[in-house]
């Protein structure tokens, strides 16, 4: 009798890639803090994302001193922590969504409130609640393998970051450890830096990713771009040579922009604009 491998929440993410890949687009990952602007809402803002077209849902994480984050991320995590948002929320905002939704939600935050929670608790939570997959800004490679093991071990995958900083060396390193992996890509920044909406795309950009894809391609991990992108424009150059790209300060704007009963209507308008 043949053995069939039974998917994995991590597989979502590989098949998110593969079905725009199909549909010859890149995949557009646009990214809610939890609790922002606040825990119901931001339910709402993001199951309206997924109906309007988005392949993969970053889902962020509210800590206290987010290196990586620029003023917008920082302004809307902090709005979340003052209204009392913890990891048991984040928890209880992605399961409604992933039972509204069937696209692959990512958790995005830092590692020193997964290390109070527990790893093994975070990890065994996450795969409960509909989450797919694990992106830690602060988490270098040499210190990754434990939280690596326990997201496996429920499905999960961990989804490294690439700068344009980053030797190369290390890059072929990251490539490995995320080809060891299901439902794994690569998480290109597209500039060194925080994040942060810009007008325009760094003119290394292409380069950088075609250099990246040179360690990468024998494993055929997607690679993804985000950090600073913002318009239909920006979504269109990068998917024309990545295979996915990620909008995060761009609609933490836009629905700053919006008063409460527009919110939903903007953010649908927004992502289906942008998926190419």
């Amino acid at each position: 009798m043949q053995s069939t491998t039974i998917p994995t929440p991590a597989t979502r993410i590989t098949n998110a890639f593969t079905q725009a890949k199909s549909e010859g687009r890149g995949v557009l990952i646009p990214y809610f803090m939890c609790g922002y602007p606040s825990p119901s809402r931001s339910i709402e803002l993001t199951v309206a994302a997924a109906q309007a077209g988005a392949d993969i849902i970053e889902l962020g994480i509210p800590f206290s001193d987010p290196l990586a984050d620029g003023v917008t991320i920082q302004h809307a995590g902090q709005v979340a922590l003052e209204g009392g948002m913890t990891i048991n929320g984040c928890m209880d905002i992605a399961r409604p969504i992933s039972l509204q939704t069937n696209i692959p939600l990512i958790f995005m935050g830092y590692y020193n409130p997964i290390l109070a929670y527990g790893i093994e608790r975070f990890c065994q939570t996450a795969a409960t609640k509909g989450i797919c997959g694990l992106i830690i800004p602060d988490l270098p490679l040499e210190e990754s393998a434990p939280l690596q093991q326990a997201l496996q071990q429920h499905g999960l995958s961990l989804i490294f970051l690439i700068s344009p900083t980053t030797p190369n060396e290390r890059i072929a390193q990251i490539a490995k450890a995320a080809a060891s992996e299901t439902g794994s890509f690569i998480y290109c920044i597209s500039l060194s830096g925080v994040t942060g909406a810009r007008t325009n795309l760094p003119p290394h950009l292409q380069s950088f990713i075609e250099r990246v894809r040179s360690y990468t391609q024998e494993y055929s991990l997607p690679l993804a771009v985000g950090f600073g992108l913002s318009t239909p424009q920006h979504i269109a150059n990068v998917t024309s040579y990545a295979d996915g790209a990620v909008v995060a300060s761009a609609l933490i704007k836009l629905i700053d922009q919006h008063p409460d009963s527009e919110q939903v209507e903007a953010v649908k308008h927004f992502i289906k604009n942008l998926r190419i």
